[in-house]
């Protein structure tokens, strides 16, 4: 099976959210044939829910369709590094393969602050992949705060 890239689709889901007034992240869930399972983009503010993170409702939505808590073998890709909540919850889920776009020095947790996979507890631990249209996805980001400020 040839390696085919879903950052630009969730890159998609990252500027509707950024349009709707949420923080621009997006996030595209895909099985272990390469098929897209779910596609989401942020929508805290939205539900009014905190945790209606892009990756949140991903998994969810595949759960969901999966019947199950677990979903190894699939593969996330999301515009910016997940944060701790999400990161344990990827962990949790079983993925298989994590790709994001830009790091998130303030509230990451994968590779910056609390590092969630390299935890003892944490049980699972997926495989990473950082970088991944990752200017592009800075970008959104810079754009939106900067209107905001």
């Amino acid at each position: 099976m040839t390696f085919k890239s879903h950052m630009e689709t969730a890159l998609a889901e990252a500027r509707a959210a950024g349009d709707r007034g949420e923080v621009p992240v997006g996030a595209v869930l895909v099985d272990a044939t390469g098929a897209v399972v779910a596609q989401a983009g942020n929508r805290t503010r939205e539900r009014n829910d905190p945790t209606a993170h892009a990756e949140i409702l991903v998994l969810r939505a595949a759960c969901q369709l999966a019947e199950s808590e677990r979903l190894p073998g699939y593969s996330l890709y999301v515009t910016l590094e997940p944060c701790p909540m999400c990161a344990a919850a990827i962990s949790f889920a079983r993925i298989a393969r994590l790709y994001y776009g830009a790091a998130d020095p303030k509230s990451g947790g994968v590779a910056q602050g609390p590092r969630i996979f390299t935890h003892p507890q944490c049980h699972h631990v997926p495989e990473v992949y950082d970088g991944i249209a990752a200017e592009e996805a800075e970008a959104l980001l810079r754009a939106f705060f900067a209107a905001r400020r």
